[in-house]
C-alpha cells in the first residue's frame, strides 16, 4: 500500500528568516518574485496555445463590440432565467417583448464599454458580467422568498437585513452562500494573473469619447423607449414591472431614479397661484371642540372582500361584519398605488394625501425622503386643531424606517409590536390583529382631548402556504381545483374572516367608549395570489375595499377613492379644513390641472424652496414616544440556585434588561416577570430595562433602578423623556 508522505513545515525556521530579514532581502525577495513573474508571462506568451490562440485574440479586438453586444444578450437571457427561475419564461420574454429585451441588453452592452480604458480587458470583463450575474441570483433568491424583488432599497437597509438573514437563508444555504462567495472572489483574482494583457496601445482619450457616445446614446433610447411605452416611469407593481420591463432597467430605475424631478414650471409665483397666495395652509374646523369626533384609520394588510373574486365561492360569509358595515355607511372601491406589496406607500398616499406616481419608479418615500426629513400630514393636520396623535403596528418599529418616518411626520407616540404581548399568531408566523384593540385604548387614554389614531395591521401578510395547515378552517374555498391554489386561498380567507372580526370587536369596543368617532377601514393593496383583472368584478388589479364607519350621523355616500383622496374627503365630511396637501384635494379635485398643480405642491414641500409656507414651515423636528406605557421595577427575587426573578410592569418579549449598562442574559416569561438565569445583582448596581427593536435599537428605556440590602431605588427622571422625539435619546438607531 502506497504511503503518503506530507512534509513537515518548518515553521521555526520560517520564522526565525523573518525575524532576522532586513531591507536589502525584502528588496532581494520582491524582485526575484517580479522576474519569475515576467518569466512567467513571457512563457505563456511564446507557448504553443499562445501562439495558436494569437490570431483569435486578434480577430476579438477587432470585432469586440460584435462580441460585447451579443455576451450583453446572453447575460440579459441568463439573468431573467435566473429571475423568472425558468429559461422558458425568459425566452417567452425575448421573443414576447423584444424591443424591451434589446432595450435592457443595450443597458449592459455600454457597461463593457469601459473595457477599453484597461490593458486588462478580460478581467474587466469578467467583473462586469459578475456583476450583472450576482443581481441575477439575489433577484432570483429574494423572490423565492419574498413577493418583492431586489432593488436599491435593499441595499439601503443592508445593516437592518443582517438582522433578518436567518429569515432569508437557513444553515445550509448559508454555507453554500459563504462557499459560493468565496470561490467567486478566488476566481476573479486568479482572472487577474491569468487573464492577460492587451498588447495593443490603449487610446484613452478615444476610449472615453466612445464611452461618453455610448452613455449618451442609452439616454436617447431610453427618452425613446419612455415615450414609446417600451418601459414605463411608474411601477404600480414592482413585481410586475420586473417581469415587464426586465431586470437591468427595474434596478438601475430604483438606484438612479427616486424623489420628484422639478417641473418645468416650478417657481413662486406658480405656487402662490397653486396656494392662493398660501390660503391653503389654514387650519380650521366649522364644529365645536366638543363636536369633533376621533378620528381611526385601520390600514388591513392584503385585505380586500373576497366576494370581488369571481373564479371561487366561500361556504359561508368571510366578512359579515364590514359588509353590514357597507350597507350603512359610506364605501367603496378604493385605489391603491400597488398590487401584491408595497403597504408602506399606500400608506404613505393615505397619511400625507400625496400622489405617489411622480415619484420614481418602485420607490418607497418612506426608505427615502422622509426618512431624515420632516413634513406634514394628518398627524401634523390634526394637531393643529388640538388631536393627539398615535401609531400602532403589530410588528417591527424599525419595518419600513416608521420609527422614524413616524416621528418626521408628527405623531405623539407610535406603538410597534417591541411594546406589545402577542400571544396570538397566525399559523404563518404574523401578528394577529386583535392585539391592536386593547393598544388603540391605551392610546386614545394617554390624551383628555379628542385623539387621531393611525392603525396598521399585519395579519393577512403573504406568503401564503401551498399546504393545508389550518386543520378545521372556519370557511371553506370552493371552486378552485388546483389543490395548492385552493390551500393558499382558503388559507387567505380564514384570515379575512379573523381581519373582520377584529374590525366588528374594535367597533363594538369604540361604541362602548361612548365618544363620537370615525373609523376608516381599507385594505392597502390585493394579497400576492397572481390575480388577474377578470377575476374581479371590478376588472382592476388596483382596487381593495373600504368603509367609514362612525356613531355620529354622518350622511352614507358611497363612492370610490384614491389613497391619496381618502383623508380629505373624510376632513371634508367633519367640516375639518387643515393640512396644506388635503386642503388642496378638498378645494381643486376635478378642477383643470389638478394633477400637474399638485404635482408641482408636492415637489415644492418635499424637494423644492417650500414656497408654500412663506417661511412658516409646520413641522420643523419630531417629538414622538415609542410606546405609551413606562416599563417599571418593583422588586428582585433571588432564585435557591443561580439568578434572579426581576418583577415589574409592562414588559414585553422584546425587554432587555442591563445592569451597570452591560446586557444581561434575561427570559421573558409574562408582562411582570422576567428571569436572569446567570445574574444576581450586587449592592449599588443599576439596573435598566430597555424595549429593543432591530438591528438593537433602543426604543425606549426604563427610569434607572438602583439595587440595594434587597430593594431597588428608582431615579426618577433618567429614563427616556416622553416629551422630546425618541430619536434624539439614542445613539444607535436603523442604519
Amino acid at each position: 500500500m502506497m504511503k503518503i508522505q506530507i512534509k513537515r513545515p518548518d515553521i521555526k525556521g520560517t520564522f526565525h528568516k523573518l525575524k532576522n530579514m532586513n531591507k536589502e532581502d525584502v528588496k532581494a525577495y520582491w524582485k526575484a518574485r517580479k522576474e519569475r513573474r515576467a518569466m512567467i508571462i513571457e512563457q505563456r506568451r511564446n507557448s504553443a496555445f499562445a501562439r495558436k490562440m494569437k490570431p483569435v485574440y486578434k480577430f476579438m479586438n477587432r470585432f469586440s463590440l460584435l462580441f460585447h453586444a451579443l455576451l450583453a444578450c446572453v447575460l440579459n437571457i441568463v439573468i431573467e432565467a435566473i429571475s423568472r427561475h425558468s429559461l422558458f419564461e425568459a425566452l417567452d420574454y425575448m421573443t414576447g417583448t423584444p424591443m424591451v429585451f434589446l432595450y435592457n441588453a443595450f443597458m449592459i452592452f455600454i457597461t463593457f464599454s469601459i473595457v477599453y480604458l484597461f490593458r486588462r480587458r478580460v478581467f474587466v470583463r469578467i467583473l462586469i458580467s459578475v456583476f450583472w450575474l450576482i443581481l441575477g441570483v439575489a433577484n432570483g433568491y429574494m423572490l423565492l422568498k419574498r413577493v418583492t424583488p431586489f432593488n436599491a432599497q435593499d441595499l439601503k437597509v443592508a445593516k437592518d437585513g443582517l438582522s433578518l438573514i436567518n429569515n432569508y437563508f437557513n444553515g445550509f444555504e448559508l454555507i453554500v452562500l459563504a462557499i459560493g462567495i468565496v470561490s467567486v472572489v478566488i476566481w476573479v483574482v486568479s482572472m487577474w494573473k491569468r487573464g492577460g494583457q492587451f498588447e495593443g496601445k490603449v487610446h484613452h482619450v478615444w476610449a472615453l469619447l466612445g464611452i461618453i457616445v455610448c452613455f449618451a446614446a442609452y439616454g436617447l433610447f431610453s427618452n425613446l423607449a419612455v415615450e414609446k411605452r417600451v418601459v414605463s416611469t411608474y411601477f404600480g407593481n414592482i413585481a410586475f414591472a420586473y417581469e415587464d420591463y426586465g431586470l437591468p432597467y427595474c434596478f438601475m430605475a430604483s438606484v438612479f431614479n427616486t424623489g420628484i424631478t422639478e417641473p418645468n414650471d416650478y417657481n413662486k409665483k406658480t405656487i402662490e397661484k397653486i396656494s392662493n397666495n398660501g390660503e391653503i395652509t389654514k387650519n380650521e374646523t366649522g364644529r365645536s371642540e366638543d363636536e369633533l369626533p376621533n378620528i381611526i384609520f385601520i390600514q388591513l394588510e392584503s385585505y380586500f372582500d373576497v366576494a370581488e373574486a369571481e373564479f371561487f365561492t366561500t361556504s359561508e360569509d368571510a366578512s359579515p361584519n364590514l359588509h353590514e358595515m357597507y350597507k350603512k355607511y359610506s364605501s367603496g372601491y378604493f385605489k391603491v398605488p400597488s398590487v401584491g406589496a408595497g403597504t408602506a406607500n399606500t400608506e404613505f398616499e393615505v397619511l400625507t394625501g400625496m400622489n405617489l406616481r411622480y415619484f420614481g419608479p418602485g420607490e418607497y418615500p418612506y426608505k427615502t425622503v422622509l426618512k431624515n426629513q420632516t413634513a406634514e400630514s394628518a398627524a401634523t393636520a390634526l394637531a393643529a386643531l388640538g388631536y393627539g396623535a398615535h401609531a400602532l403596528h403589530n410588528n417591527g418599529g424599525n419595518f419600513y424606517s416608521r420609527a422614524n418616518v413616524f416621528n418626521n411626520i408628527g405623531f405623539d407616540s407610535f406603538t410597534s409590536k417591541e411594546f406589545m404581548n402577542i400571544l396570538q399568531t397566525t399559523e404563518n408566523g404574523w401578528a394577529k390583529d386583535d392585539i391592536l384593540i386593547q393598544h388603540i385604548i391605551d392610546a386614545m387614554n394617554t390624551t383628555e382631548q379628542r385623539d387621531f389614531v393611525f392603525g396598521v395591521s399585519v395579519q393577512g401578510h403573504g406568503d401564503y402556504p401551498e399546504e393545508q395547515i389550518i386543520e378545521n378552517p372556519k370557511i371553506k374555498v370552493e371552486g378552485i381545483e388546483d389543490e395548492g391554489l385552493k390551500n393558499k386561498w382558503e388559507y387567505y380567507v380564514n384570515q379575512v374572516y379573523e381581519m373582520d372580526k377584529f374590525a366588528g370587536d374594535l367597533v363594538k369596543t369604540l361604541e362602548e367608549r361612548g365618544e363620537p368617532t370615525v373609523v376608516v377601514f381599507y385594505g392597502d393593496h390585493l394579497p400576492t395570489m397572481g390575480l388577474k383583472a377578470e377575476d374581479l368584478k371590478s376588472r382592476y388589479l388596483y382596487n381593495t375595499n373600504y368603509v367609514i364607519w362612525d356613531n355620529i350621523g354622518l350622511q352614507k355616500e358611497d363612492r370610490n377613492i384614491p389613497s391619496y383622496q381618502i383623508m380629505a374627503d373624510v376632513f371634508d365630511r367633519l367640516d375639518i379644513h387643515s393640512g396644506t396637501v388635503f386642503n388642496y384635494h378638498q378645494e381643486r379635485r376635478k378642477t383643470k390641472n389638478y394633477l400637474s398643480d399638485l404635482e408641482l405642491l408636492q415637489y415644492d414641500i418635499l424637494y423644492g424652496k417650500q414656497y408654500v409656507y412663506n417661511g412658516k414651515e409646520p413641522i420643523t423636528e419630531g417629538h414622538m414616544q415609542m410606546g405609551v406605557k413606562d416599563v417599571t421595577l418593583t422588586n428582585v427575587v433571588k432564585h435557591l440556585n443561580e439568578g434572579c426573578s426581576l418583577y415589574g410592569e409592562n414588559f414585553t418579549r422584546h425587554s432587555k434588561i442591563f445592569i451597570n449598562e452591560e446586557k444581561q442574559k434575561s427570559t421573558f416569561l409574562n408582562n411582570t416577570r422576567i428571569d436572569l438565569p446567570e445574574t444576581v445583582p450586587e449592592d449599588g448596581d443599576v439596573i435598566t430595562v430597555v424595549q429593543m427593536g432591530s438591528s438593537n435599537t433602543p426604543f425606549r428605556t426604563s427610569n434607572e433602578y438602583v439595587y440595594q440590602g434587597g430593594t431597588l431605588t428608582v431615579r426618577e427622571g433618567t429614563g427616556t423623556d416622553p416629551e422630546k422625539s425618541w430619536t434624539e435619546q439614542t445613539d444607535s438607531s436603523e442604519e
